[in-house]
């Protein structure tokens, strides 16, 4: 990633510097993917608009090789959330605009890419605060996090690992801008029992509040379209009429790598 290169301006009395006068290698870093996480949410559709929204469902992350040191982790289960700086790996470009559509928005109206959480930015990171459950040891990856509330595709590349802190981040009284005036209807869920249990258990109750969260754009009103959503190693069918996602069919899909 790069940084534009300026002359130097004052601003309110002060000299800002050329970035040129700043130290290189500051200026241009490769990130280096420290780990991995795995999740059933196989494709962009489906994934939680946010993290924390979805907690029914565990994911996995797993350390690259060169990051497999338990000291790096020492004293992590002290904290009870974490956040995750990752890439937007499936939205890189090689350009960048301004502005952007945000599909709460109805994908009509634009805004500034950086008043907006939008993939399509700059440089591809994104920041997630997920619940640290526990660390496992596992005998062919090490010490593997086992997290919740995560709103990234399985095989999503991890940059950073950094603990939440309740007193400094956490600032509930804050203004959210158009997201505030957004209001993200829960949908109620029709999933048939004989379909449900063509899940394994431990993923029913986070394919049911995914559905909840209703993945479709908000634009899109069409209450006999199916759509087919890739999750843990099957594809779920199902529509949306009048406020309730109704499943029309679950069907293996070969993926058994996911959660």
């Amino acid at each position: 990633m790069s940084i534009f290169v300026s002359s130097d301006y004052k601003k309110g009395g002060m000299l800002v510097k050329n970035t040129q006068d700043i130290n290189p290698e500051a200026l241009h870093v490769t990130l280096k993917t420290i780990a991995t996480i795995h999740t059933p949410y196989e494709s962009k559709f489906g994934v939680p608009r946010q993290s924390g929204v979805v907690t029914q469902l565990e994911s996995r992350i797993v350390f690259e090789p060169e990051f497999r040191n338990k000291d790096a982790l020492r004293g992590i289960e002290g904290y009870d959330y974490l956040w995750l700086i990752w890439s937007f790996s499936e939205a890189i470009r090689a350009d960048w605009s301004p502005t952007v559509r945000p599909p709460r928005l109805g994908g009509n109206v634009r805004r500034g890419v950086f008043a907006t959480r939008s993939p399509f930015r700059p440089n591809p990171l994104a920041l997630s605060s997920v619940r640290l459950l526990r660390v496992e040891d596992d005998p062919e990856y090490g010490s593997v996090l086992i997290v919740d509330g995560a709103d990234m595709m399985d095989g999503t590349p991890i940059y950073d690992i950094k603990p939440y802190l309740p007193f400094t981040d956490s600032h509930p009284n804050a203004r959210a801008g158009f997201a505030e005036k957004v209001v993200d209807e829960q949908l109620q869920v029709n999933f048939p029992t004989a379909l449900l249990e063509k899940l394994p258990q431990h993923l029913r109750a986070g394919a049911v509040a995914m559905l909840a969260q209703n993945p479709i754009p908000h634009y899109q009103k069409k209450p006999e379209r199916v759509y087919g959503v890739a999750f843990g190693g099957y594809d779920i069918r199902f529509r949306v009429a009048e406020q309730v996602a109704i499943v029309e069919d679950v069907v293996e899909n070969g993926s058994s790598d996911c959660l």
